[in-house]
């Protein structure tokens, strides 16, 4: 049953998309250069940059999976989502500092390997990159889709092309200034709404006794943090995924090449921090929902919807709906900056009119994403834990690159070639079959794999020089 008529949900789609492209057309000018378009000239100051960082990491999963873990799995489901996700930031903020010296006037992760090995192993990254890119803008559309949808009775693949669309009118305009900018905004928005409604859905619920008692999940079975079979089956593979999140995926290369130099660090600091708020307050809607004993059935990826729609009242859907569409939104022009940067610099490197090339990038994805999500029985859960483990192929050699002078090329090329070959796939099989343990163990595979095959051929290579 819907909660919004379709007319509704068709204004509310509508007026979001005018509010988007009115923002970007009020600050912003067209992109005239290829540089400004890709990188804003390398002048983003870091709260920006940091509130920009943080709206694209609020995708998919930080508004949906973090509810529906607290649902399904209670404390131990939250925590391993959130830590991880969290803590990527973090880390990351070093490391693409240190990238950010070393390469000053790059554009993207695999311009840079090129510079350090070779066209075949930046081609391999161009791979792994692109094929994040499209998966992770397949499930920006599929929650939005599933939303809109679920609310409004409104056919899901039209929703699907009406949100891409919004995605498309500001970002073909600006590049990645329009999405920085709309993504302040889009932060400032999830705030605002997080802030009213969960504390409206935890005292019109029931207050601090039904949020323990969902504390275990739906079950009511999983109340230890620590549950070792939810450690197991989702903590490791999530964890892998996650920490492998920014250093896999060209968004965030992009943000370090597009702030200020001297502030990449803290910029990246600051997104950790602005992002930890919202998986935290919107797993107490998940909470909320399994205290409740509401039965979410086969759209436990929905709880948080579900149950602001059975608790407050139908003109709080409106704000909530744009609170998530800010989210999903956020991500995706994010996505396609990172694709534009991708094409244009990467796999069409010899062309003359690389702006042109770059929006043609945009273009691409774009109907890549709607076709990805739009194959019928796909998952969010699913997608995000997949595409997790594809970051996961080039996490260690990323980091080792970064943290050494001599890699070996040989090493870098068939390490990476290994685990996308065989790691990726034997997740990809693993997790349409429901199989735990081969799950898990592709999950390590691909990450692991990689990194000892860039050392060994280190060592190995180093040896033989001696030997020699």
């Amino acid at each position: 049953m819907t909660s919004l008529s379709q007319s509704t949900g068709y204004i509310l789609l509508i007026s979001y998309g005018l509010f988007m492209f009115g923002l970007s057309y009020f600050y912003l000018q067209k992109s005239k250069t290829h540089t400004n378009f890709l990188v804003a000239d390398r002048k983003v100051g870091f709260i920006k940059s940091g509130f920009s960082t943080a709206a694209t990491w609020i995708w998919a999963p930080a508004l949906f999976i973090a509810s529906q873990k607290a649902y399904q799995q209670g404390l131990p489901g939250v925590f391993w989502f959130t830590v991880p996700n969290i803590l990527c930031l973090c880390i990351f903020a070093y490391f693409a500092h240190y990238l950010r010296k070393k390469f000053k006037d790059g554009y993207t992760l695999a311009e840079y390997m090129n510079v350090r090995y070779s066209r075949r192993v930046q081609i391999l990254y161009i791979i792994s990159l692109s094929a994040l890119s499209i998966c992770q803008f397949a499930v920006q559309l599929l929650a939005g889709g599933a939303v809109v949808t679920y609310l409004t009775g409104i056919d899901f693949t039209i929703v699907t092309i009406i949100l891409t669309g919004i995605a498309l009118s500001y970002s073909l305009v600006s590049g990645i200034r329009a999405s920085i900018m709309t993504d302040v905004w889009q932060m400032v928005i999830i705030l605002v709404v997080v802030f009213i409604v969960v504390p409206l859905v935890y005292v019109k619920g029931g207050g601090y006794e039904v949020l323990v008692k969902g504390i275990g999940g739906i079950s009511g079975e999983y109340s230890n943090i620590f549950d070792p079979g939810v450690a197991y089956s989702f903590g490791i593979v999530v964890t892998i995924g996650l920490l492998a999140g920014p250093f896999g995926d060209q968004s965030f290369w992009q943000r370090a090449f597009t702030t200020k130099r001297s502030e990449v660090k803290s910029a990246f600091l600051l997104s950790a921090l602005v992002f930890g708020v919202v998986p935290i307050f919107t797993s107490v809607i998940g909470f909320m929902g399994a205290g409740l004993g509401i039965d979410a059935g086969s759209n436990a990826q929905l709880i948080n919807i579900i149950t602001v729609n059975e608790l407050l009242p139908k003109i709080i859907i409106i704000p909530f709906t744009w609170m998530l569409l800010s989210g999903l939104v956020s991500t995706l022009d994010s996505g396609l900056c990172s694709i534009s940067s991708i094409v244009s610099t990467d796999i069409m490197h010899k062309s003359k009119d690389k702006l042109k090339t770059a929006k043609y990038g945009m273009v691409a994805l774009a109907i890549g994403g709607i076709l990805i999500a739009n194959i019928p029985g796909l998952k969010i859960l699913y997608l995000f834990i997949f595409y997790g483990t594809l970051r996961a192929s080039t996490l260690i050699p990323t980091i080792l690159t970064i943290i050494y002078k001599k890699l070996s090329e040989k090493g870098m090329f068939y390490g990476i070639l290994t685990s996308l070959s065989v790691g990726v796939p034997l997740f990809a099989i693993a997790g349409f079959n429901g199989l735990t343990d081969l799950k898990v163990f592709a999950s390590l595979f691909t990450v692991l794999a990689s990194g000892i095959i860039v050392m060994y051929f280190t060592n190995y290579g180093s040896t033989q020089k001696k030997r020699d």
